[in-house]
């Protein structure tokens, strides 16, 4: 009797194993690992600004000792290649959202390939000018397409490890560079560099090849009306089938395709097809958009402004005015310094998603200010010092590692992973672009004033200028920048638009998300009675 009175109520006698929703803690779910490979191998076009930077800050040496070139032309060769790539980031946006993600990623390789063929054969300064500018416009395709692609594909479980990517592309073509001045630094002088440059030809030979076996952005599909290919490519790149479909739900919304609409092909909207984006961005925006532009283009900005560029392209004439003068030892440094700056973003990529943005983030700025105040402190101390000081050395070399470290670990990645996600789909492209090319405006204006600032004030007081600016950037992001670790891209746009009052907003989101949550809970037990 009691077993029938049992199976009469819904219950079972026999033991259940299945787990209880209101009392078991929900299982992790496995990482995608389509999505990884997709992130991963969209990211590679980041080795290319990578393997430029590296190599130029050892090959420069040699540049100037064959073609007999000017300080001045040399901050101009060095710097100038961030305004050239300012201009292929510019056009990446209307370029991608014309023929896609994918085929621009294809653009960038093949663009650069031409850029690193020109520069292995330039016979003179101009020549090789000529080398830069078409390798600018590559990288600047580059650096704009695959944080966008990365944003597009990844769940939003493990988003921020996959948007680390980039940033590991970078530096690990950066250590490649300075393996590259290394290997080819004993050739004669008039060789040397011509390989170290025209070696690039081979990493953008490979990233065009892989990009061929990888998928279209799901969200790029869907503005095209292609929802069939966007529902495959959603479901291969989410942690279940449900959150595919909220996915598609919430790209259709933003794209502006009603919700009924689930044939392959639909028809977009006019207004759709990024008519007014740039009214959007500039001539009429929202509060949400004006503080997603401020967040990400202030980001990219003070990204600059800490000094890491100048950092790794003048590697080789920072230790020499710490007293390193060996043109080895040298170019020893700048690989120790890739060799620390890749292992720490090996760290951060695992630590986005668990610990959140805005800790990692404030954590990394603090950490460069006070590694870029003891570098300016040794490099001072030596300049003004008759005689050699060892510990200023000592101080100098473990300033440099711990800050390329601490950057690594935080400001670098992270800038790429948070100006990629904050973006609404309609801006995307062309917001990302913008970032990118603050990014390179700035790089540009401090890699090409470098030797002229520290001849002005010191390159201790260079330094201590750039510590001042990682102050200001932790006080600009600790006011301004919202937490967005484990929310869909489309929920993060609801977090901005109150600016210094983000803290009460994302509040009410936290307590209005409890309640549903409470909501759907109690609706459960609701059916699960009913059903006894």
């Amino acid at each position: 009797m009691a077993d029938g009175m049992s199976a009469r109520n819904g219950v079972s006698s026999a033991p259940s194993h299945l787990p209880i929703p209101a009392f078991d803690p929900p299982r992790k779910p496995k990482r995608n690992k389509y999505a990884l490979a997709c992130s991963f191998l969209a990211s590679m076009t980041s080795i290319l600004l990578g393997y430029d930077i590296g190599v130029m800050s050892g090959a420069i040496i040699y540049i100037q000792k064959d073609l007999h070139i000017t300080d001045v032309q040399k901050e101009v060769i060095m710097g100038i290649f961030s305004l050239y790539s300012l201009i292929g980031s510019a056009v990446a946006g209307p370029t991608s959202d014309w023929i896609g993600r994918r085929l621009t990623i294809v653009l960038a390789g093949v663009i650069f390939f031409f850029g690193a063929l020109f520069m292995g054969l330039a016979t003179n300064y101009a020549f090789l000018m000529v080398g830069r500018f078409v390798a600018g416009i590559g990288v600047g395709y580059a650096l704009m397409i695959a944080p966008v692609y990365t944003a597009e594909v990844a769940p939003a479980s493990c988003r921020g490890l996959l948007l680390s990517f980039p940033e590991l592309f970078i530096n690990i073509g950066a250590l490649v560079g300075f393996t590259s001045d290394l290997a080819f630094s004993h050739l004669p002088t008039n060789l040397g560099w011509r390989f170290m440059l025209g070696i690039g030809m081979i990493p953008s030979v490979i990233l065009t090849l892989v990009t061929l076996v990888m998928p279209e952005s799901p969200r790029w599909l869907v503005t095209q009306g292609r929802l069939g290919e966007a529902k495959q490519v959603l479901e291969r790149t989410s942690d279940s089938l449900e959150e595919a479909k909220s996915r598609l739900s919430d790209i259709k919304q933003a794209a502006g395709i009603p919700q009924h609409c689930n044939e392959d092909i639909v028809s977009i909207p006019k207004g759709h097809h990024g008519k007014g984006v740039w009214r959007e961005l500039f001539v009429h925006p929202t509060p949400v958009v004006l503080h997603i532009m401020l967040c990400a283009f202030g980001m990219h900005f003070f990204q600059m402004t800490s000094g890491i560029e100048t950092v790794i392209l003048y590697s080789p004439e920072i230790f020499e005015k710490a007293g390193i003068k060996n043109d080895t030892h040298k170019l020893l440094g700048t690989m120790a310094i890739g060799f620390v700056k890749t292992m720490s973003i090996l760290v951060a990529m695992f630590l986005s998603d668990k610990i959140g943005r805005r800790p990692l983030l404030l954590t990394s700025v603090g950490g460069c200010c006070v590694c870029l105040m003891g570098l300016a402190t040794g490099l001072t101390f030596v300049q003004n010092s008759d005689h050699r000081l060892i510990w200023a050395v000592a101080l100098c070399v473990c300033s440099i590692l711990c800050y390329v470290s601490i950057f690594a670990i935080g400001m670098g990645p992270l800038t790429w992973v948070y100006s990629s996600e904050i973006f609404p789909l309609r801006v995307r492209a062309q917001g990302c672009g913008l970032a990118v090319a603050v990014n390179r405006v700035t790089s540009a204006v401090l890699t090409m004033t470098f030797i002229s600032l520290y001849k002005a004030i010191t390159i201790g007081g260079a330094f201590f200028l750039y510590a001042g600016f990682a102050a200001l950037a932790w006080l600009f992001f600790y006011t301004l920048f919202p937490e967005t670790r484990g929310k869909t891209l489309e929920e993060i746009e609801a977090l901005f638009g109150t600016f210094f009052k983000w803290r009460s907003t994302m509040r009410a989101l936290n307590q209005k998300s409890g309640d549903v949550s409470g909501q759907v809970q109690t609706g459960n037990t609701t059916i699960g009675t009913g059903n006894s």
